[in-house]
């Protein structure tokens, strides 16, 4: 019998031929020798079976499979399964086998490397060499593709990313009007149908950097309003304008409304270039107003006085800007930009540094998640017809009154604004939100003309998931930008026909998400005393929005 054994080792039937002479030794200790006859078996049947090292599969029947379930679980060396358990019960191809048997071997190695080796019984030791010679040829092989997919996965790391674009779209259906007796008697209070659609292309040079690339086309037409300064200023007060009419009035043509490029460099640094449209509030890492702030887009406020504190309104066009982190959870953002109005004018009064400009400095402070701070200062140049709350749209002003823009146009001189913002958000839970933001200009008018100041804050309540998951109440109160007090050739402001009577502005919004991709948002904005004079009726301006998101 010890011929027949030793004769069989690695070989399957033999194996198991093996098992059950073991057995019958146990059984009976003395057993007679092996009869003649089985010599002739012997010769017959030892060159048909098949080595362990030939098999295509590995048999649950098979002693190797039997060893390895032995050791798995003895060890817990393979969890493959949902329920956290390993199955044995169907065969294995080699490769398969050795997986599992390679990850019983590093089991066992950080067995003995933790210093655990008496965990680890020497006949499980003698099984694992066993087994590791048999499967020799599989695991070298499976190591070398492990080996070759890491070196694939580098070069895929290093050169992973291609040049791609993708399309986010916006278009906004907006029913509405502006109600009130004086805009009555000023035949601009008819009910009208308005919309607008941004194509923003947005391309991708590394994953990490985006080149925006904005087209935007529109029919709204913003109601006459009440407004000083007539005619030289023939834009009335901006206050409760809507969001959706910021570069909307466009006559449905189409308009490259942004161009601008950002770059990270490397884990703390933001780079911004501007070639058109360019924004303050693109740049910095927020403009601390979460639910209301969309960029003047669909799914946040309806005015555009609530969507941002208006200081990020002071200038735009072309430029640069940069935000760097103070600390490594960036917690604490320094930002700083310059953006021309006309760079791409070379004429007198014009260009990146001789026109209307704004530069921006602010600090970004996150405490926490739930709590953001602001720190806002910029400064401007505004040339006549340029007025100061306008972006890069020159006469187009989308937030306060008409002094509070333009009381520089309305005397025909330049103007140096000095702005300092702070802004405040704080989410007392996760369903209630409050913002709050504030500013105040100080207005320079050259030519020895005088000074004045403009004033501005508002403090709103955002209700996230309101009603429905994804849906969006929220209220805004505040005073959009008016010209508090100024002196301009001597003369203050009542000899100039101005009056600084406080005008509140008072919204209430409610977005409900049909779809992750269309939501409709009826709203209303109220204004008191409009362009700071209390002899101008109250108006109303209501809004039926729905905003189609692709």
């Amino acid at each position: 019998m010890r011929g027949v054994i030793d004769r069989c080792v690695g070989f399957l039937p033999c194996v198991f031929l093996q098992g059950l002479l073991t057995q019958a030794a146990m059984v009976q200790p003395s057993l007679p020798p092996p009869a003649p006859e089985m010599a002739p078996l012997e010769a017959d049947v030892m060159p048909q079976v098949t080595s362990v090292t030939q098999l295509s599969d590995v048999e649950p029947t098979d002693w190797a499979f039997q060893a390895l379930r032995s050791l798995v679980e003895r060890y817990g060396c393979i969890v493959g399964y949902p329920d956290r358990t390993f199955r044995g019960n169907r065969a294995l191809t080699r490769y398969e086998f050795a997986a599992g048997l390679n990850a019983c071997i590093d089991r066992v190695n950080e067995l003995i490397a933790a210093a655990t080796a008496d965990l680890v019984k020497k006949e499980d030791l003698a099984t694992l060499q066993r087994l590791q010679e048999e499967f020799a040829a599989e695991l070298a092989t499976l190591r070398g593709r492990v080996d070759a997919l890491e070196a694939r996965a580098a070069t895929l790391e290093r050169q992973q990313f291609s040049t791609t674009t993708k399309l986010n779209g916006e278009a906004i259906f907006a029913l509405g009007a502006t109600v009130g007796d004086q805009i009555s008697d000023l035949n601009s209070d008819r009910t009208v149908f308005q919309n607008r659609v941004r194509l923003d292309l947005q391309t991708s040079f590394s994953g990490r950097d985006v080149l925006h690339t904005r087209l935007t086309a529109g029919n709204f037409l913003p109601p006459v309003t009440p407004g000083s300064l007539f005619p030289i200023v023939e834009q009335g007060t901006a206050e409760g304008r809507l969001s959706a009419s910021v570069g909307g009035v466009t006559d449905n043509r189409v308009r490259l409304d942004r161009l601008d490029y950002t770059v990270p460099i490397g884990d703390r640094l933001k780079l911004y270039a501007a070639a058109a449209g360019g924004r303050s509030s693109y740049y910095v890492p927020s403009t601390v107003n979460p639910f209301f702030e969309d960029f003047d887009g669909g799914r946040g406020a309806i005015s555009a006085f609530a969507q941002q504190n208006p200081i990020y309104r002071i200038g735009g066009g072309a430029g640069v800007g940069v935000s760097v982190g103070l600390d490594r959870g960036d917690r604490i953002v320094l930002s700083a930009g310059y953006l021309a109005a006309r760079a791409n004018d070379p004429s007198e009064g014009r260009g990146v540094f001789n026109g209307d400009f704004a530069a921006l400095a602010q600090l970004t402070i996150t405490p926490n998640p739930a709590l953001q701070i602001g720190l806002t200062y910029v400064r401007g140049y505004h040339t006549p017809g340029n007025s100061i709350f306008a972006l890069d749209f020159q006469n187009e002003f989308f937030a306060g009154s008409v002094p509070a823009n333009a009381l520089h146009t309305g005397l025909g001189v330049s103007a140096v604004t000095n702005s300092f913002g702070g802004e405040l958000s704080f989410r007392l839970s996760p369903k209630f939100t409050l913002n709050a933001f504030g500013g105040y200009t100080d207005l320079t008018l050259l030519n020895n003309t005088g000074d004045g100041e403009v004033w501005y804050y508002g403090v709103g309540l955002a209700f996230p998931d309101l009603l429905k998951k994804g849906s969006l109440g929220g209220i805004l109160v505040g005073v959009e930008p008016y010209l508090g007090g100024v002196t301009a050739n001597g003369l203050r402001l009542p000899a100039l026909g101005i009056t600084n009577d406080t005008s509140l502005h008072v919204e209430a919004f409610y977005r409900y998400t049909l779809t992750d991709q269309i939501a409709i948002t009826p709203g209303v904005v109220w204004v008191t005393a409009p362009d700071q004079f209390t002899g101008n009726d109250d108006y109303v301006v209501w809004t039926l929005r729905t905003t189609f998101s692709f």
